[in-house]
């Protein structure tokens, strides 16, 4: 057996990440962006492909308190002297509810855009967002990438998010599906669901041409960021213990 990996390797003088030295070639000369692109994708990204893992990366690093920040903080209550043990909790409830919806919403449009041509007149997109929405319903399985609690009347990051993928040239037929789908479901469903963040980062790493699995984990990547800025804020101001507090009394009303 050959245990092997393409990624990287060192030897006694030299560390090399796909084939390239990472002291004399990548630390000089490579961003953060390039580097998870290479470690990823094997490759350097172009420019344009570049500002939009940029993006993904932006985008997901915090929301202020959410389940993921929530948890973080309350581990590092417990476990003060656990840095990593509280990123870990953080990160550990990124499922499909938070952060990683931004790969099932990937799944999702790569699947229904199948067949339509990324310039197709704005009918094909309509028709198929019609047949999405339809076999949702008859399924009674919840669309991916639509709705916000907060952001009832449209999430701010959606028009800065389609504005720079525009600019990009990867404005294609995922992010059109997309559009199309929060478009019929208002028009001709009666609902209106605003498209969220992670359907806006799910259809660029879907229009990037993205494995979805890698959409989620660019999210994770980014939310390490936010999340180690949260527990540096509990550090000095904490709010763990009022959290803690609220549960406290909370139960206590029950008893």
């Amino acid at each position: 057996m050959s245990i092997h990996t393409d990624i990287g390797y060192a030897t006694v003088h030299d560390i090399f990440v796909r084939g390239r030295n990472l002291s004399t070639d990548i630390i000089p000369n490579a961003d953060f962006a390039e580097m998870a692109c290479l470690c990823i994708l094997g490759r350097t990204p172009e420019p344009n492909f570049k500002r939009m893992i940029n993006l993904l990366l932006v985008t997901s690093c915090d929301h202020g308190f959410t389940p993921s920040s929530i948890s973080s903080r309350l581990t590092f209550l417990g476990a003060p002297e656990s840095l990593q043990g509280a990123v870990a909790a953080g990160l550990l409830g990124a499922g499909d509810r938070y952060l990683g919806a931004t790969q099932n919403v990937a799944e999702m449009l790569v699947t229904w855009s199948k067949g339509i041509a990324a310039d197709a007149p704005q009918a094909q997109f309509d028709g198929r967002a019609r047949e999405l929405l339809q076999s949702y319903r008859s399924d009674k399985k919840r669309i991916q990438g639509v709705g916000h609690p907060i952001h009832v009347e449209g999430d701010p990051r959606v028009p800065a998010l389609r504005a720079i993928s525009k600019e990009n040239g990867y404005y294609r037929a995922c992010w059109r599906l997309l559009d199309a789908v929060e478009k019929i479901q208002a028009q001709e469903f009666g609902r209106k669901l605003p498209i969220n963040g992670a359907g806006a980062m799910g259809a660029i790493a879907a229009d990037l041409g993205l494995d979805p699995r890698i959409a989620r984990g660019l999210a994770l990547v980014g939310r390490t960021a936010g999340l180690v800025g949260h527990i540096m804020e509990e550090a000095v101001r904490p709010n763990g213990p009022e959290i803690w507090d609220v549960v406290l009394k909370e139960e206590a009303k029950a008893h």
